[in-house]
């Protein structure tokens, strides 16, 4: 770890502990991405604290009060914390009260940079830190695009109107709400399964559903897909639990209606 003034330079690991140990008083209901744009791969030279107070400079002249996003990701996969995540990012009109704002560093348009592994690795990492801190299920309510948001009215009207293409036509796919659903947010629900095992998590246990008809849902939310049901007094075998979720072998319940036996 390192900082220089308010600035503060981390690998994953660093802003893992750093994040989960942090206290945020506000509500957080929305993880934005964008790219930079500029600064680009070609700007980056191992310089991170210098492109750090480049882009502060930038905002100070366009009248921000200080650096408008609160997280940076660097080509290398650092991460910088760069603006307080108690204090609202001044990057998405309109969605910025309950937001903190990632800003990675590169030009992610078709014929731009080339996401490096080690950005990408931490692109998805920090996402599903992010959604872990304030317990949030990964989709693309809770992870948002720039270029969904409409410039002047500061509405979310899914890439129409007057738009940025941030966080870049070729991110992860694109920069769709439906590119996001297929390539973006599948991996950060995998990252964020991978974080929430334990070695308890991983012993299968028994247990009897108590409703008298539980709902078997693709992702652990209310607003995942329903794959079918299970009938009061089946015993079920329970992979996982996380928070009031099981993960079974047809998909996931609700572990409010299961006891364990």
């Amino acid at each position: 770890m390192q900082q220089q003034g308010k600035f503060i330079l981390m690998n994953r690991e660093e802003f893992k502990s750093y994040t989960l140990k942090l206290k945020v008083s506000r509500k957080i209901t929305l993880i934005q991405n964008h790219h930079t744009y500029i600064p680009s791969y070609k700007d980056f030279k191992n310089n991170h604290f210098r492109l750090l107070e480049g882009m502060e400079r930038s905002h100070l002249s366009r009248g921000f009060n200080e650096i408008g996003q609160n997280i940076t990701i660097f080509p290398d996969g650092l991460i910088a914390v760069c603006r307080p995540l108690d204090t609202p990012p001044a990057c998405i009109k309109g969605a910025n009260e309950n937001g903190i704002c990632i800003e990675n560093v590169g030009n992610f348009d078709i014929g731009g940079d080339k996401m490096t592994e080690e950005q990408k690795k931490s692109i998805i990492f920090v996402n599903a830190i992010l959604c872990k801190k304030f317990k949030l299920t990964p989709s693309t309510d809770t992870i948002v695009y720039h270029h969904w948001f409409d410039l002047e009215s500061g509405k979310r009207l899914n890439g129409k109107g007057i738009t940025k293409s941030c966080p870049g036509t070729n991110f992860f796919g694109g920069n769709k709400v439906e590119t996001a659903n297929k390539y973006f947010i599948p991996l950060i629900m995998k990252e964020l399964e991978a974080m929430n095992e334990t070695k308890e998590d991983k012993q299968t246990k028994k247990g009897q559903v108590l409703a008298n008809l539980l709902n078997i849902r693709e992702q652990p939310s209310t607003q995942a897909k329903i794959l079918g049901q299970y009938k009061k007094g089946e015993i079920i075998d329970i992979f996982e639990v996380r928070d009031n979720w099981a993960k079974t072998s047809k998909g996931w319940v609700c572990s409010d209606f299961i006891k364990i036996i």
